[in-house]
């Protein structure tokens, strides 16, 4: 059996509060169960929790074993590591992986000069944990056991991978902090640095860009997708940001063979009113009537399943 469990659904920094109750404050962390393995992407405040539920549950049968993959190293996705309560068993086995840095920076270093004594009091040598840092850039990991997982360099500001789980031919995909690939050219044939070639050619690029992330992610049984924005807030001032919005999220897995979309990454400020519309709106959306005969009905059986991703959620693929 191949599972996703929600611990944190939020993006940028924790929103707590009588708002966010529904659907939760913590930021990016997701408990994923091969059967008996277990595996862990990101290290937002919401792995807190994910820590205290493995010692009052798995760590009864055992020592913590556990792969972790953080998808990168902004302070939304590893903010909650310092206070994972398997990092002080000496008896746990946390192998950390995740993408290298464009500043030469190594994933050890980094969460070494996060538990510096400026920001926390304890040490990353003083840890009782055995651990292990791996860097990665896109490839395919055999884990062992029949667990695979696929890398995919996304569009962010730092270096960025999305994941694909497969494990027994069922597949969870998260393709998150990502932004759709634009054209970084002027296109207006009336401005003064405006080259028809090259803007061409940016369009070309950026569309085949996106072509291969949906390549990344088709037939997943569970895509966790990056919809921080609506169209409007995303061209209000945060393009370039690296997240994604939902008029564009939900259109390009359509034709992907998705079976269950869960829309992740909230906006800090998005209350738990706001998800429930917007969760109702695309579902509507993406039920309406079909009427393009025969295909159009095959179509129809083939339906992605939108919802927003929330806390103490679980998903089996």
């Amino acid at each position: 059996m191949l599972s996703v469990r929600f611990w944190g659904v939020r993006g940028s920094i924790p929103a707590p509060g009588p708002s966010t109750i529904i659907f939760g404050g913590n930021t990016s962390c997701l408990e994923i169960r091969a059967d008996e393995r277990l595996v862990i992407v990101d290290l937002g405040t919401g792995v807190r929790l994910l820590g205290n539920y493995l010692m009052a549950n798995d760590f009864k049968k055992g020592p913590i074993d556990a792969d972790i993959f953080v998808t990168h190293t902004h302070w939304d996705h590893i903010i909650g590591f310092p206070l994972f309560s398997p990092l002080f068993a000496s008896s746990s086995m946390l192998r950390i992986w995740g993408p290298i840095s464009t500043t030469g920076e190594t994933l050890e270093s980094i969460l070494k000069t996060q538990l510096d004594h400026n920001f926390w009091p304890i040490r990353l040598s003083e840890l009782s944990a055995r651990i292990t840092y791996k860097q990665v850039q896109e490839t395919t990991l055999d884990l062992g056991g029949g667990l695979f997982i696929k890398t995919k360099y996304l569009n962010h500001p730092a270096l960025c991978l999305g994941y694909r789980f497969e494990y027994k031919e069922k597949s969870i995909v998260t393709v998150y902090d990502h932004e759709p690939f634009m054209n970084l050219f002027p296109t207006d044939a009336n401005a003064s640095d405006y080259d028809e070639a090259t803007a061409k050619e940016g369009e070309c690029v950026a569309k085949e860009e996106n072509e291969k992330i949906v390549a990344f992610f088709k037939n997943a049984d569970v895509l966790i997708h990056d919809s921080q924005y609506t169209e409007a807030e995303y061209h209000d001032g945060k393009h370039g940001w690296g997240h994604s919005f939902y008029e564009h999220v939900i259109p390009s897995v359509r034709n992907a063979s998705i079976k269950k979309l869960v829309l992740f990454h909230h906006d800090t400020d998005r209350s738990d009113e706001d998800l429930i519309r917007l969760e109702k709106e695309w579902q509507i959306k993406d039920d309406a009537p079909s009427t393009g005969g025969l295909l159009s009905k095959l179509n129809r059986l083939k339906r992605t399943e939108v919802i927003m991703a929330k806390e103490g959620m679980t998903i089996r693929a």
